[in-house]
């Protein structure tokens, strides 16, 4: 299973948004350098006002474009970065990855993935409704979260649109993504 980075997005504030990049640096351990969210420890505002010392789980969030295409057909025009996220990616199913999936991101970086970005309130303040489009129930009416994926940085390196991704698949038996 393979895939490609389509664009790469950072803040050094914070912001709903994140402005596209010609590349960014993920640094082992922390995230994406310069970024808010960068860190050991938690950095998005609710959970660091819940416990400052828990682990950043969060460091590197990314999301399919096929979600900005799925979207778009029922008129909700999202770029990338638009929606927080990292980096961009086509040709995988990020949320059908078991946690623990390694996803090598060009030459060097390998993030793991931790688990499901859990929507937020946020998202209709960016546009109204859209918050339905990425949070709803299925047939069985259980939650499902479409708003990308988390993950850990375990080797650092360049990012840029246009770098393949490669997917390492954990030893089974695989864990469904779960909210982090």
């Amino acid at each position: 299973m393979s895939g490609t980075v389509t664009t790469v997005s950072s803040n050094g504030e914070y912001s709903f948004t994140k402005p596209n990049r010609e590349s960014i640096t993920l640094l082992t351990g922390l995230g994406v350098e310069g970024d808010v969210h960068a860190g050991v420890t938690v950095k998005h505002r609710s959970r660091v006002a819940k416990d400052p010392t828990v682990p950043n789980l969060r460091q590197v969030h990314l999301i399919h474009e096929e979600l900005f295409d799925e979207v778009a057909g029922n008129g909700f025009t999202v770029a990338p970065g638009a929606l927080g996220e990292n980096i961009s990616t086509r040709g995988i199913d990020l949320l059908g990855l078991p946690t623990g999936t390694r996803l090598h991101l060009g030459d060097e970086a390998v993030v793991e993935v931790t688990g499901l970005r859990n929507p937020c309130a946020q998202i209709d303040n960016y546009q109204h409704g859209l918050l339905k489009q990425v949070l709803g129930r299925d047939e069985n009416g259980q939650v499902v979260r479409k708003a990308g994926i988390m993950s850990i940085v375990l080797a650092g390196g360049v990012v840029r649109p246009g770098d393949p991704i490669r997917v390492e698949l954990p030893e089974e038996p695989h864990r469904p993504l779960e909210m982090v």
